[in-house]
């Protein structure tokens, strides 16, 4: 039986069928590398997706500090996973129940522990900024996260630690730059293309650390970030 190529989610640009992409990237001393990219079909999961790469990175010789995971990951299979393969993580987290809400809406920065939907029991952090007039808005802004992590201690350091992953986002406008356009509807061209954009990315990257930079010596722990692509 043949599989869908089109993924279907919520609308975005007028669409609600994308041909969409899960990356499983490594961040260096602040560089970033495509490790691996999974297409998406329909029918997929994030814990489908989730599982497969943390497959992947049993099987490589790297030494992961932490993965970090966008908010699409957050379900209690997702979560249970990361502890069956035992890596430190960060994701933030969703307002699903009146608990969370509740928690969410009023108090000052503080760690809780979490159940969801009665499988899984974790740290989440629970980070309170003051806006100070910023788009707008005054008061104070709360954001969880869902944390388990050695290096991460208070709301303060979950929030910085994850704050981190937000240039992946960039470095997709980038992979952008060097993506070919097509008119083409087979798939198979598509993530061949799209593969050869983040290939010559990420040998850009190693060009300019080994050349032009000056690394540190050593090989510090990497932080792997798990990123869906709609």
């Amino acid at each position: 039986m043949r599989q869908r190529r089109l993924y279907s989610s919520q609308a975005k640009r007028g669409t609600t069928t994308f041909h969409a992409y899960a990356t499983l990237y490594a961040r260096v001393r602040n560089k970033r590398y495509t490790l691996a990219v999974r297409q998406l079909v329909a029918g997929d999961t994030t814990s489908d997706v989730l599982a497969e790469f943390l497959e992947l990175l049993d099987g490589l010789d790297l030494g992961v500090k932490a993965v970090y995971l966008d908010r699409g990951f957050y379900n209690s299979t997702c979560l249970s996973l990361l502890y069956a393969h035992n890596y430190a993580f960060a994701m933030p987290i969703v307002k699903w129940g009146e608990t969370i809400q509740n928690e969410l809406s009023s108090g000052w920065s503080r760690e809780i522990e979490h159940d969801l939907a009665g499988k899984v029991t974790f740290p989440v952090f629970i980070d309170c900024v003051y806006q100070q007039g910023r788009y707008d808005e005054h008061g104070v802004a709360r954001h969880g996260y869902a944390a388990d992590a050695p290096f991460i201690d208070t709301p303060r350091d979950a929030r910085e630690h994850y704050s981190k992953r937000f240039g992946i986002e960039s470095s997709y406008r980038l992979a952008k730059q060097s993506l070919a356009f097509t008119s083409s509807e087979d798939a198979g061209l598509r993530l061949v293309m799209f593969v050869v954009s983040l290939l010559l990315q990420n040998s850009w990257r190693y060009l300019h650390w080994r050349y032009v930079a000056a690394p540190p010596r050593g090989a510090p722990p990497l932080a792997v970030v798990i990123h869906g692509i709609l």
